[in-house]
């Protein structure tokens, strides 16, 4: 939900209901201001008429007389008539009073009460009396409210518009995101055949990078697939002969009797065999990369799979002076296939044997831990380097102190395909001391 305010359509959204809700708000007070002004001034205009009449009388009596009368049916809330005549004597509906609060108007009916509210005064003498009209404020006040809730009305309603529209939009926008992220996770995970699909309802900046990705994506599967097929090419072509020339060295050993020639004979089919060992890795790592072996997936007793190899591998173990712990929940299964999944742990194992040296202990486990199996080797030995370990699954890479061991550095990059094939995740930690390695699955 955090990612979905945050996203640029709501964000639009909210800019344009702060814009409108500005204008409408500044239109409004102009509004408003404008009819304040001119209802005064037209309260002004009719005081003013109001004066022109009375000065019409021809006498202070006359004036009294007109008051008197137009202010008996005149109600003193709307209009005030007072005309305070030279002697002393005050006509009219009301009465002007002033104290130290300032100005009041005084109601001349029964209980002289003050009147209430705001009022806009004329004031003049008459006939050596003093003539007053005020109007009351009221209508100019009532303005207020009726304004505040025409802005209410206006503006609420197309607040919850714009916003309902921004999170529609955003959601769209959030789900047409998330395929193309979800495409470009899978592509950086491994699978060079995801592709982003658009749909009919998806805006042209989207489809222009949806279709960018998916220009990107062939062009790295048409790269990855050249330099794989060179690669299983290369392996498979040179194989052959490699295999040929080792059996060649097997009937010379048999026939070179000296003890020289024979032993140098041995060395050379050793490094031979070394290289047939590598064209089969990369062959049988082309394979797994291909991902058609998914169609062969099946159920896999993996703890049965980590027992059968921890027995493979025990009697080698001890004769190295080293030991092997097992420790395997009961009956975990995964989607796989069995003899990749064999050959993974062997590798797993092998690269602990190998690289931990004499009086190491390797352990291997697996638990269901919060719907996930996970699979660990950890040994004793040195350990990888955190700033390596990113790199220690690449083809044929391999850490400088381990140059002078028997190995081709392919053996994680096995480990890392057959894990990805199998969707699991692969990670290396520290086993303090030694290293830690975690293939976590998708039980069944």
């Amino acid at each position: 939900m955090k990612a979905l305010w945050r996203s640029m359509p709501l964000r639009l959204a909210l800019v344009l209901v702060v814009l409108f809700g500005t204008v409408s708000l500044l239109s409004l007070a102009a509004s408003y201001a404008f009819t304040r002004a001119a209802f005064e001034q037209s309260i002004r205009d009719d005081l003013a008429q109001d004066l022109a009449g009375f000065r019409a009388a021809p006498s202070a009596r006359a004036v009294a007389v007109l008051v008197q009368a137009e202010s008996a049916d005149t109600d003193p809330g709307r209009l005030v008539l007072s005309y305070a005549s030279p002697s002393g004597r005050i006509y009219g509906n009301g009465a002007v009073a002033r104290d130290d609060e300032g100005f009041h108007i005084i109601s001349l009916e029964e209980g002289r009460a003050t009147l209430n509210g705001e009022y806009l005064a004329l004031s003049a003498r008459l006939y050596g009396g003093r003539l007053t009209i005020a109007r009351s404020r009221a209508e100019i006040e009532a303005l207020q409210p009726v304004f505040l809730n025409i802005l209410w009305i206006s503006l609420l309603p197309t607040v919850l518009i714009a916003l309902s529209g921004g999170l529609i939009l955003a959601r769209r926008s959030q789900r047409h995101v998330e395929v193309i992220r979800a495409a470009l996770e899978r592509i950086t995970g491994g699978d060079l055949g995801a592709r982003v699909v658009t749909g009919k309802r998806w805006s042209d900046d989207l489809v222009r990078i949806g279709g960018a990705v998916n220009t990107m994506a062939d062009a790295q599967e048409r790269s990855v697939t050249a330099l794989r097929q060179v690669s299983s090419d290369i392996a498979h072509d040179l194989k052959t002969p490699v295999q040929r020339v080792s059996l060649q060295l097997e009937a010379l050993q048999e026939v070179v009797k000296e003890t020289q020639a024979s032993e140098l004979v041995a060395q050379t089919r050793a490094e031979v065999e070394g290289i047939a060992s590598v064209f089969q890795s990369l062959l049988q790592l082309a394979q797994v990369e291909n991902g058609a072996l998914k169609a062969a997936f099946a159920p896999v007793d993996l703890a049965q799979l980590c027992l059968t190899m921890v027995d493979v591998y025990e009697p080698s173990a001890q004769n190295a002076g080293q030991t092997i712990s097992c420790d395997v929940a009961p009956d975990v299964q995964v989607m796989g296939e069995k003899n990749l999944l064999g050959q993974m742990i062997a590798n797993l194992l092998e690269n602990a044997l190998r690289h931990s040296g004499t009086g190491s202990k390797i352990s291997l486990s697996l638990v269901c831990r919060a719907g996930t199996a996970e699979l660990t080797v950890a040994d004793t030995g040195p350990g990888i380097p955190e700033e390596e370990r990113a790199r220690v699954v690449q083809r044929l890479y391999r850490l400088d102190r381990s140059r002078n061991t028997p190995g081709n550095g392919l053996g994680l990059s096995l480990v890392d395909g057959v894990a990805r094939l199998h969707g699991a995740r692969l990670n290396f930690g520290d086993a303090n001391p030694g290293l830690r390695v975690c293939v976590s699955f998708e039980p069944v």
